[in-house]
């Protein structure tokens, strides 16, 4: 079975401070906070708020705040990756004296085209930098576009078994460690933070599970024990799209602007996960002693335009 019994010691919740939460990731903190609960674990909360162009202070405290009010406490001071990159850069120096890392500078547009060659997994970097000559690389440095760090990797295929879905194999490519613009890519500093913090348990949604396989695999060369994963369904508008503001009543405001109250937020995204709730209402902690990860629905929760935009 996908989903056992297994207690571990911490679990976390990394959301990025760029607006307001969601209900989608509110919903995805409510099972996060309850995986970790339920096994009498300490929850953390994380700030991954490295990309300077689209963070803001006030979500800092916005995120902070929804979460109380739901109920979702986390132990310990929030910690925030801007304060970590000197961490960071330790640890892609290591790989490049270990000759695990090549410069990149291809664009975006090179990267899409290359990679729509039929023989490439979808989304897979096609190694267009990894082996140029010297004149070649003279040529990009002449260039002056800054390049990215990526991890040069054999296509490694790398399994993983996620609590909710199973197992799961995928194909590793040369993932990138550091943007053209200086900035420790997410694939690089989700698993340094884990591995720091003791995370022994992920949980988040699921267009993270394809990245997986990378993350694990980047665990093993740095040595950092693989924590289990947890890859939850996303939120979706009734068209399909992810869930956005322009959709309707999307964050918590919104909710209780409509009349809901914090405890009939709970109940509706408790509800939306498949788990047992009759009440109309119901605090989180409530919810622990009840908490079934085997009853969560794995298909994504669709919400109408009346859910959305109507009391629950």
């Amino acid at each position: 079975m996908p989903c056992e019994d297994q207690r571990v010691s911490v679990g976390r919740f990394a959301p990025s401070p760029t607006g307001t939460l969601h209900i989608g990731n509110l919903r995805t903190g409510l099972v996060a906070w309850l995986f970790a609960r339920s096994a009498g674990s300490l929850f953390l909360l994380r700030f991954e708020d490295l990309d300077s162009a689209t963070v803001r202070a006030e979500h800092f405290d916005s995120q902070c705040r929804d979460l109380e009010r739901l109920g979702l406490t986390w132990d310990g001071e929030p910690v925030r990756q801007s304060e970590r990159t000197e961490r960071y850069e330790d640890v892609l120096s290591d790989l490049d004296r270990s000759g695990l890392t090549y410069r990149c500078w291809c664009s975006r547009r090179e990267i899409r085209e290359a990679a729509s060659a039929p023989h490439r997994p979808p989304g897979h970097y096609p190694g267009i930098c990894r082996e140029l000559t010297r004149t070649e690389i003279r040529e990009r440095e002449d260039s002056e576009r800054p390049p990215a760090i990526r991890l040069r990797t054999e296509g490694e295929q790398v399994e993983i078994i996620d609590l909710l879905q199973g197992q799961y194999r995928g194909t590793v490519d040369d993932l990138v460690l550091r943007r053209g613009d200086g900035t420790p890519a997410y694939n690089l500093v989700v698993v340094i933070d884990d591995g720091v913090q003791g995370v022994e348990e992920v949980v988040r949604a699921d267009d993270l599970l394809s990245s997986t396989p990378r993350h694990a695999h980047l665990m093993d060369l740095l040595d950092i024990d693989r924590p289990t994963w947890a890859h939850v369904p996303l939120v979706l508008a009734d068209n399909g799209d992810r869930l956005a503001k322009r959709h309707g009543s999307v964050t918590l405001d919104d909710r209780l602007a409509l009349g809901d109250s914090p405890e009939r937020v709970i109940a509706e995204l408790a509800r939306s996960l498949g788990l047992f709730v009759p009440e109309p209402e119901i605090r989180a902690r409530d919810l622990i002693d009840r908490f079934d990860p085997s009853a969560i629905d794995l298909d994504p929760w669709i919400l109408s335009p009346r859910q959305m935009n109507e009391p629950w």
